[in-house]
């Protein structure tokens, strides 16, 4: 007489392959989950850059030639550090650019910030946008052409 079910090793088989395959399920849903949490910053911080370079560009008054920067509230962050740093530098003028020459200038913007891992990470932007040589700049700006 024929018995009908599974033999021990069968069953035996059957775990160690179902095993395996959850093992490697939570494993790759751990990874998972860990770089969407590398992401989250990198994508907030990204919309907060977009947002400081914007500022930047429409703020004629900032300072040729000088590092300006700071750092954003930690409760837009997520409670990372995090902060800027950005200069505006003529990039394309007419040869002789004096005072109240129309100008191309370069915006320049680092975004920095610390994540949990304590590694700093940063990435950079840069725009152009039109501008006027003031008199103090003019003899900076030529020293700086080619």
């Amino acid at each position: 007489m024929r018995r009908r079910g599974f033999t021990l090793l069968e069953m035996l088989v059957a775990t160690t392959i179902m095993g395996i395959a959850v093992v490697s399920l939570l494993a790759a849903l751990s990874t998972s989950l860990r770089n969407a949490a590398r992401l989250k910053d990198a994508d907030r911080l990204a919309l907060l850059a977009r947002r400081q370079m914007d500022a930047l560009l429409l703020d004629p008054s900032l300072p040729k030639f000088t590092v300006i920067g700071g750092e954003f509230d930690r409760t837009i962050t997520g409670g990372v550090a995090a902060g800027w740093r950005a200069q505006v530098t003529p990039f394309e003028m007419q040869p002789q650019a004096g005072a109240g020459a129309a100008i191309l200038e370069r915006v320049e913007l680092e975004i920095w910030w610390e994540p949990a891992s304590g590694e700093k990470r940063s990435f950079r932007l840069e725009a152009y946008r039109r501008g006027v040589l003031r008199g103090d700049e003019a003899i900076r700006a030529a020293a700086s052409q080619p």
